[in-house]
């Protein structure tokens, strides 16, 4: 077997690709990063053009590597919650609206409302709200708000699915990425959808992950290679993993926190996404708001980079005297999903610098991930025994460290850091006829490379720091919600 597999990630603050040999084995990877437009409040918006141009990049540099005939496949993958309008020529008319923009709040709400939680419960297996990044919230805005370009609007399209029609012509997403507008069974829910007029006829057809969207065009590299719909970012990231079983658990670390546990069993549990089952795999989630991009905010802050704090930082006792951090810089995805909460340091003293500011971004944000899976574990029914963990934020040794340290649980780390592309490539192997199922591509093509075992001694610490810090955001609710017009 000399094949090769292309997995590109249409991430939240790059795009990365990786290619891979039959194997799993890495050739070489490639990243493009991409600005976030951040110049209203409320607003976090990006040009699709970036995008194309770190696709373009990566498919060049790819090509220089190998003979392009070597590669069956190209995956994608990429964030979700994040929108592109486009009219019928296929042009974007706007910037992008990303999952971070909470403009929409206001239409989210309205929305919310009209839903009772009986209906959540029935159409997507639990009570999950109707937030400032829900589909239907966006397209509702828009139409508010900008109702020229929502009139000229054909597509409402995620970014991997703008990125297939610019390669391939063609329009095409899958039904996971569409959570919170499908059933159960991976169909939308028109009762949902009506209460936007016209935003059913705005979404684009669903199809497996391993499906493919069409060839890539003639005059670019890897000209008619076969391009597959993919997977969101937390699913194709699960696959990047290596988690596909009953059981299995996953903690992606990047922009934000993914963890999620894969159960048949289903537990109503608030709080907590629960994706229609896939091949028999389903998945409950729990995405965090701020993970990675807490550590770049206060790197940006100190003017020192992420892994000159890390290094810093790691010299330094993590202890009782260690200051507290909600890393609500956005407000909070799962599990309380306020958006109204924000950021604090809290207990600093006169003694507390970098180093210690530091240490407590790190701790708060593996004591999200920990509530998050208590979230978790009520709502599949498992405690899993140990976490597979991947992606960029969790490529710090010293990082990974207190994440199992605060969980209470091992963590295996992957031996390829940008899961989600992994995850792209695997899905592009199936959809190649290279495998004959996700599990087969997962156990073949999934490495790992070191597991981080938690201080015992010092679960007692980390247990009483987990409810001093769910009591700060408790204390400070009333607070921060008092900021709501």
């Amino acid at each position: 077997m000399d094949f090769c597999l292309i997995g590109i990630d249409i991430g939240t603050t790059a795009t990365k690709a990786t290619l891979i040999d039959a194997t799993g084995r890495q050739l070489t990877s490639f990243e493009h990063p991409h600005p976030t437009l951040r110049t209203a409040p409320g607003m976090a918006e990006q040009r699709p053009q970036d995008w194309l141009d770190g696709v373009s990049g990566a498919l060049a540099h790819f090509s220089g590597v190998i003979d392009p005939a070597r590669v069956i496949g190209i995956g994608l993958t990429s964030q979700v919650n994040s929108h592109v309008f486009v009219d019928a020529q296929g042009q974007a008319l706007r910037p992008a609206i990303t999952w971070q923009d909470t403009r929409a709040a206001e239409d989210a709400a309205r929305l919310d409302r009209q839903v009772t939680a009986e209906q959540k419960i029935r159409w997507f297996g639990g009570p999950v709200p109707i937030d400032a990044s829900h589909a239907l919230s966006r397209m509702a805005y828009v139409a508010r708000t900008d109702p020229d370009n929502w009139r000229a609007t054909r597509h409402v399209l995620l970014p991997k699915d703008f990125v297939a029609l610019r390669l391939t012509g063609a329009v095409a997403s899958d039904a996971i990425a569409a959570v919170g507008l499908v059933d159960s069974s991976g169909k939308y829910v028109s009762a949902l959808l009506q209460l936007v007029p016209g935003a059913e006829q705005r979404l684009p057809p669903l199809h497996p992950f391993h499906h493919t969207v069409g060839q890539m065009a003639s005059g670019t590299p890897f000209a008619g290679t076969p391009v597959m719909v993919g997977a969101m970012d937390a699913w194709a990231g699960m696959f990047g993993c290596g988690v596909v079983a009953d059981g299995d658990a996953m903690y992606q670390s990047g922009t934000s926190e993914i963890p999620g546990i894969v159960s048949s069993t289903v537990i109503p549990t608030p709080g907590v996404i629960l994706f229609p089952s896939y091949d028999g795999i389903r998945m409950h989630a729990a995405p965090t708001q701020s993970g990675g991009a807490s550590l770049t905010w206060l790197s940006t802050l100190l003017g020192r980079s992420p892994a000159e704090l890390i290094d810093q930082a790691s010299r330094t006792a993590l202890d009782a005297s260690t200051p507290f951090f909600l890393p609500h810089l956005a407000g909070e995805r799962a599990p309380i999903w306020d958006a109204a909460s924000r950021g604090v340091f809290a207990r600093l003293d006169a003694n507390s610098g970098p180093e210690q500011l530091t240490l407590s971004v790190m701790e708060g944000v593996a004591h999200s991930v920990r509530w998050a899976f208590e979230a978790l574990e009520h709502s599949a029914g498992i405690v899993p025994e140990t976490i597979n963990i991947g992606g960029g934020g969790a490529r710090s040794d010293a990082w990974c460290q207190i994440r199992a340290d605060v969980l209470g649980k091992p963590l295996t780390r992957t031996s390829i850091p940008a899961a989600a592309a992994l995850g792209a490539a695997i899905i592009a192997g199936v959809g190649s006829g290279a495998f004959p199922s996700l599990p087969t591509a997962v156990r073949e093509l999934v490495r790992f490379e070191k597991t981080f075992e938690p201080d015992d001694q010092r679960r007692r610490l980390f247990d009483e720091r987990h409810h001093h810090y769910r009591d700060l955001y408790q204390a400070l609710r009333p607070f921060n919600q008092s900021f709501l017009g």
